[in-house]
């Protein structure tokens, strides 16, 4: 976990990073591409995936049994951290790659030339399960007016495709538990093994 003291942004501070990217984390030996649908500010300013506190994605992966404790992104990550992600077999991206306040700001012309970047980056990492968090994002991106959470038979440029519910602390509709049993299923569709001794209530259906 990381020992850094989170730091204090103001929103003008914030505004500022509007528009900035955030480095992928993900390596060759990637099995479960994460998804998410653009870095808020808060991300791009430490340049570390879901920082911002209140997003669920890092408790949720925790509860999963997919990484051995809760990572606090909010100053950024540790090396450590990194490492242990990606020994994981875990990998992340966005399928903007541009910040903003609200995912909702972005346009349908990004997320269409997001999902082309997507399916070029999938095509060349060739993970074997892409899990996408956001069910409309990805309605957008990929033309399925009609997708539905869950396993997706279309997959995604040769790799096993998901569709889960975004960990936005906005997505009331879902909870760390909810989100944990989501994350499970495609982590045993991507064959990666409970790290979690403590693991209660999270088997592979995610119905």
């Amino acid at each position: 976990m990381s020992s850094l003291q989170p730091p204090r942004f103001t929103r003008a501070e914030l505004v500022r990073f509007n528009g900035a990217t955030v480095d992928d984390l993900l390596d060759d030996q990637t099995q479960l591409l994460f998804v998410g649908i653009n870095p808020g500010l808060w991300t791009a300013a430490v340049n570390a995936h879901f920082a911002r506190g209140g997003n669920r994605f890092w408790p949720a992966l925790h509860a999963a049994g997919i990484v051995p404790h809760v990572v606090d992104a909010r100053a950024g990550m540790s090396a450590a951290d990194r490492a242990m992600v990606l020994a994981a077999g875990i990998g992340i991206t966005n399928l903007v790659p541009t910040a903003s306040a609200r995912a909702d700001e972005l346009t349908r012309q990004e997320l269409l030339e997001g999902g082309v970047r997507l399916t070029e980056l999938v095509s060349r990492l060739a993970p074997r399960v892409v899990a996408m968090l956001g069910i409309t994002a990805y309605r957008v991106a990929f033309g399925q007016r009609d997708a539905a959470l869950g396993h997706r038979m279309e997959g995604l440029a040769g790799s096993e495709l998901w569709v889960l519910p975004n960990p936005s602390g906005l997505n009331a509709h879902e909870t760390v538990a909810s989100l944990g049993r989501w994350y499970r299923a495609a982590a045993d569709a991507a064959q990666l093994r409970n790290l979690s001794a403590t693991r209660h209530g999270l088997g592979p259906s995610a119905g």
